[in-house]
């Protein structure tokens, strides 16, 4: 893993793409002895670059003379955040819920960057909870075991209905390792489940890892939880537009 003391995310908005813009602003960057680890396009008319230096200073020159150069705006000039190394990766920025923060959107056709953004998560040491909403076979818990597999870790199903459903009453001493990824469905857990179940998922809730639950909206009616608890919460839908909706539990559970 690269060291984030020493990395920086550059990231400027091109007015005029004229020739030889790129060579100026690489010039400048070897003048100052500052490495291009990464470079690629972001989204429309933006350029992002991951710099590596150990010298502050040299950023701080290196805004100034850029400040200066014709032609763009710097828009970003950071040590790198998780989004800023997804942009770089893909070319594109994700696509963020203005009104919450820490909600992202993707569809279907972006499970690459889904299970990229994941895996990502899952590396980071500790307690956190990621709520993962979509309709029924949009591909939630694929992309989920999909990202534990890219960030070297072994999930474990609490509960799910991946193949069959799965409701756990205990898992073996090798499965409550906190390093592991536990997958829990919301839904099955709070509506379909025994106490004993219950009692197991308190107390994997408690535990300094990964839980990723999905159906959170569902989650957190039934139980003591709220939306706050969550570090992020993903949105998967099968078309932008598409509506994340619980009717059918009126009805009946067959579909989720």
């Amino acid at each position: 893993m690269m060291d984030n003391d020493n990395m920086w995310y550059l990231e400027y908005h091109i007015h005029k793409n004229r020739p030889g813009l790129m060579g100026d602003i690489a010039s400048i960057l070897g003048m100052l002895s500052i490495n291009i680890v990464t470079i690629n396009g972001v989204e429309d008319r933006r350029r992002g670059m991951l710099l590596k230096t150990d010298n502050r200073e040299k950023i701080d020159a290196l805004q100034q003379i850029l400040e200066r150069v014709d032609n763009i705006t710097i828009t970003a000039l950071r040590p790198p955040t998780l989004l800023d190394r997804m942009a770089i990766r893909h070319g594109r920025f994700l696509d963020r819920c203005l009104e919450e923060k820490r909600t992202f959107r993707f569809t279907r056709d972006e499970l690459g960057l889904l299970v990229d953004f994941m895996a990502e998560l899952m590396k980071r040491k500790g307690h956190q909870m990621i709520g993962v909403r979509g309709m029924p076979r949009v591909g939630k818990t694929e992309s989920i075991v999909a990202s534990s597999v890219c960030a070297n870790k072994r999930w474990t199903f609490v509960s799910s209905t991946l193949l069959r459903q799965t409701v756990r009453s205990q898992l073996a001493e090798d499965e409550m390792n906190p390093d592991n990824v536990f997958i829990i469905d919301g839904i099955v857990s709070t509506l379909r489940a025994t106490e004993r179940h219950h009692t197991l998922v308190r107390e994997i809730l408690q535990m300094d890892s990964t839980k990723v639950i999905e159906h959170p909206d569902i989650f957190v009616r039934e139980t003591e939880y709220t939306l706050d608890d969550f570090n992020v919460i993903i949105e998967l839908r099968n078309y932008p537009e598409e509506e994340i909706a619980y009717d059918v539990l009126d009805s009946g559970f067959a579909a989720f």
